[in-house]
Order: C-alpha cells, then sequence, then structure tokens
C-alpha cells in the first residue's frame, strides 16, 4: 500500500473536543471545497479533523486505475489508524457523497468512532455508476480497461471497479443496519447529483440513534461557503452529545 496524504486541521489555542476524520467524494480530493471548508469550520468549533486523499487522488500514492469502493475503505481505515498514532482515535467520521458510503462501510472496523455523519451520501454504492458518461461502464466491461472523464478529468479505470461496486452493494444495506454508532443524514432536496431518495433508503436501513436534516437550497459540492459552514455547525452540535458520552 502506497503513502496517503493528509491535513490535520485543529483549534486554535485549545485542545480538541475529539478528532474527526473526513473522507472526500469520489475524485474530489481532501482539497476540494467541500472537505476543506467543512473540515476547518470544525476545527474553528473545536474539533480535530484529519481529511485526507484516497490512493491515487491528489497528493497520495498508488495507482486511482487499481482503487474501488473497497479499496477506499482501506483506507479510511488507514487514514484512522494514523490518526490515532499521532494525535487520537476518531471519535468521528465525517463523509461526503462517496465518502459517506465509505464512511459507513469503515466505522464498524474503527472501534472508537461514536458518530457518523453523511453529507449527500447515496445509499448505494452502486449509484456511482449511474455518474459515469454514456457507453462507459460497456467499454470498461468490453475492454476490461479504458479512459474515463469524471468531473471534467480523464481517469484511467478496469472493470474490477464495476465488479467491486456491485460486492460492495450487496454488503452494504447490512452494515447500515449494524452500524454501531449515531449517523447523521445530511442532504439538500434540490441535490441533482445523488437524489433525496438516497437520503431516504439510508435513513430507513439505519437502526437508532440516527437524525436526518435538510440542506435547502445547498448544492452537492456546497459550493456556498455559507453552507459549508452551516454544515460544519450542524455537525459539530450534532456530534457533541455522543462523543461527550452521550
Amino acid at each position: 500500500m502506497g503513502r496517503l496524504s493528509g491535513r490535520l486541521e485543529l483549534p486554535e489555542g485549545r485542545e480538541p473536543v475529539a478528532y474527526a476524520v473526513f473522507a472526500h467524494c469520489f475524485t474530489c480530493g481532501k482539497d476540494v471545497l467541500a472537505a476543506a471548508r467543512v473540515s476547518r469550520g470544525l476545527a474553528r468549533l473545536g474539533w480535530g479533523v484529519l481529511r485526507f486523499d484516497f490512493a491515487g487522488i491528489g497528493e497520495s500514492e498508488g495507482d486511482f486505475s487499481r482503487t474501488g469502493f473497497g479499496t477506499m475503505v482501506e483506507d479510511l481505515v488507514h487514514a484512522a489508524a494514523g490518526l490515532r498514532e499521532a494525535a487520537a482515535p476518531p471519535a468521528l467520521l465525517v463523509g461526503h457523497s462517496m465518502g459517506g458510503g465509505v464512511a459507513l462501510a469503515a466505522a464498524h472496523r474503527i472501534p472508537e468512532v461514536r458518530a457518523v455523519a453523511t453529507i449527500a451520501a447515496p445509499a448505494d454504492p452502486a449509484h456511482l455508476r449511474g455518474q459515469l458518461p454514456p457507453g462507459a461502464e460497456e467499454e470498461l466491461r468490453r475492454a476490461g480497461e479504458a479512459e474515463v472523464t469524471l468531473a471534467g478529468r480523464p481517469f484511467r479505470m478496469r472493470r474490477e471497479f464495476l465488479d467491486d461496486l456491485a460486492e460492495r452493494a450487496r454488503e452494504q444495506r447490512g452494515l447500515i443496519a449494524e452500524l454501531d454508532a449515531a449517523l447523521l443524514v445530511l442532504h439538500s432536496p434540490v441535490d441533482s447529483v445523488v437524489g433525496i431518495e438516497e437520503a431516504g433508503e439510508l435513513f430507513s436501513a439505519a437502526r437508532h440513534p440516527k437524525a436526518f436534516i435538510g440542506l435547502d437550497g445547498a448544492d452537492h459540492l456546497l459550493g456556498d461557503a455559507a453552507d459549508a459552514a452551516w454544515v460544519a455547525g450542524l455537525v459539530d452540535a450534532w456530534a457533541r452529545r455522543w462523543v461527550d458520552g452521550g
């Protein structure tokens, strides 16, 4: 496994109330505005937050074409282990879009996690297949490997990526149902990338304690700085109950 690159945001002049790991959206990277703004917002509110690049993305080592949902889960588990060694274990996982699904799948492997917050996350990892450009899935299955344009950037992908999504989709609902942590689902009703119905399925699959908050007017990437600050405040206010003992 290659080295992962991360950035630890810390509150100024005080000890963190607790630590969190932020998992970014698919192909986005730790410095995408949503990840950076929410992480920094949480740090201003007293949290220590590690945001990192998944393998093959940004400054992390690795071959993106050999990654998939399963490797992203492994990356998050390793990032939590690194945070545990460098400072303290994470009590909170925050995941944006596909990073939310990854956080849900990884939480059961990080015993210190008391709470998980998802932002615009799909209930099913296979939802990502719908984000591939027309013909891409057919080309991957036919040729075994192809260059696919995602968010305006070319990425090399393999057929195994699709197979991994199908396998993880069969497991994800069970992992959500067995989540041994409090869950906060944050989702905009006008999200045009991951529809609000995904939030409903995710919320229904989880057991209590759980909460849902609609991010009225926000776009999928939280492009408005005010929306990112709002999300940070919501996560902070909700998560403190669970990390302080529930």
